[in-house]
């Protein structure tokens, strides 16, 4: 039973996956409509066992967790019937199709005009007008053309622009949409209307450049990229140290305290392991009531030399005594060195859950909140293709088996 339970959702389209693993995920009762031949993303790997299938891909399975999933192929004259009724019965629709696809086909929001509390949620690389509306794009065209490429990357700007890796624009374009959906929500109870969204990936993408927009429209700055830290105007020092162990730690603002208690604190530290110098002197305090541009030659010292005492320590020991004196510094992690943390097992943040195709249980990352009386579950594991059609248009619709199966022999479903 999570926050969002009792609301239903139709998700269709390859661009809604994220606003619709969010919402399933927080309870939506979500319908995911992929056409028979299946999603795009059920051929994106990586596969369980390395064995390319429909139903094996570890991307779905972890981007359709609490979806059911039925096949419908939209185009279809005889499909139209099946999709007005799934409409009819859901609150909201993720419209991922692309601009003016559902549209074309006499399946759009324009006709279900007789559904007023109908939220509607269209994703589009570019937004259903303007210029760019028909642009094709890809995660990486999104990421290069919205800005946030130009921020990332190293301090030899020989080398080229970097691109995160994870699909991004998908997540920015996708948790928009969601707190979209939530507003829209909140309108209807007061007003009983349903309205129409339209969420651009370019647009979301472009809002989540963090400080290069503001640099540049009021100072008249571009933000350079750089190793490890975050792009600025200006040079910066390094903020990303390899430890005794080899590994690294990435020491926030380049480890520079925010209080006079807390570098008090660290002083102590580096005078136990004799790496303080002259940073005792008390004009080194007045770097911490200076902003990072302006700190001068006693700023880059300070920075200097907290970089080489960082560099005295292991990494473990650089990150857990850190935080103990609530200094932001965090070491560097493989991406598998999260799964036995004690503080992910104690905060359940991981799921336990079937996978197709695989024995047993596996662990799914959780959500990034917790809610104490509605906790979100792993209630069902990704849908195999054309799971839950007899569930849904049989068990749901009312269609007769024979239906069903004249409509498979069709291609319809």
């Amino acid at each position: 039973m999570g926050p969002l339970t009792g609301l239903r959702a139709i998700e269709v389209g390859d661009l809604g996956e994220v606003a619709g693993k969010l919402l399933a995920d927080a309870g939506v009762e979500l319908i995911r409509v992929e056409p028979p031949a299946g999603a795009r993303s059920r051929r994106q790997g990586p596969y369980v066992h390395d064995r390319p299938d429909l139903n094996a891909s570890l991307r779905f399975a972890y981007y359709n967790t609490n979806k059911r999933g039925v096949t419908l192929d939209l185009a279809g004259a005889d499909a139209a019937p099946l999709w007005r009724r799934l409409v009819e019965g859901a609150d909201i629709v993720i419209d991922g199709s692309g601009p003016g696809v559902l549209d074309g086909l006499s399946r759009g929001y324009a006709s279900f005009g007789d559904c007023p509390r109908l939220i509607w949620c269209s994703l589009t690389p570019f937004g259903l007008d303007g210029p760019w509306r028909d642009w094709a794009s890809i995660d990486l065209v999104q990421l290069a053309l919205g800005g946030p490429m130009a921020s990332t990357g190293y301090d030899d700007h020989a080398l080229p622009p970097i691109r995160p890796d994870g699909e991004h624009s998908l997540w920015m374009g996708g948790e928009y949409a969601v707190d979209a959906i939530l507003a829209a929500l909140y309108l209807r109870e007061r007003t009983g209307a349903g309205q129409f969204i339209d969420v651009s990936l370019h647009e979301a993408v472009s809002a989540t450049t963090e400080g290069a927009f503001p640099a540049w429209e009021y100072g008249g700055q571009i933000s350079q990229r750089q190793t490890g830290r975050h792009a600025s105007p200006v040079p910066t020092q390094p903020w990303q140290y390899r430890g005794t162990d080899g590994d690294y730690i990435n020491l926030m603002g380049g480890g520079v305290p925010r209080t006079q208690r807390t570098l008090r604190a660290l002083l102590d530290w580096m005078v136990e392991k004799d790496a303080a110098e002259d940073l005792t002197d008390p004009q080194y305090e007045q770097v911490l009531f200076r902003g990072p541009a302006v700190g001068g030659e006693a700023r880059q010292h300070m920075l200097q030399v907290i970089g080489r005492f960082a560099q005295k320590l292991s990494t473990e020991e650089a990150y857990r005594r850190g935080q103990d004196l609530h200094l932001p510094w965090g070491k560097i992690r493989r991406p598998e060195e999260n799964l036995d943390d004690p503080h992910w097992q104690e905060r359940g943040f991981f799921l336990e859950g079937e996978l197709p195709g695989y024995e047993g249980t596996v662990r799914y990352p959780g959500a990034a909140y917790r809610f104490t009386a509605t906790p979100v579950e792993l209630r069902r594991r990704a849908p195999l293709l054309g799971e839950h059609n007899h569930e849904v248009y049989a068990g749901e619709l009312g269609l007769t088996t024979p239906e069903l199966i004249a409509l498979s022999q069709l291609g319809v479903i």
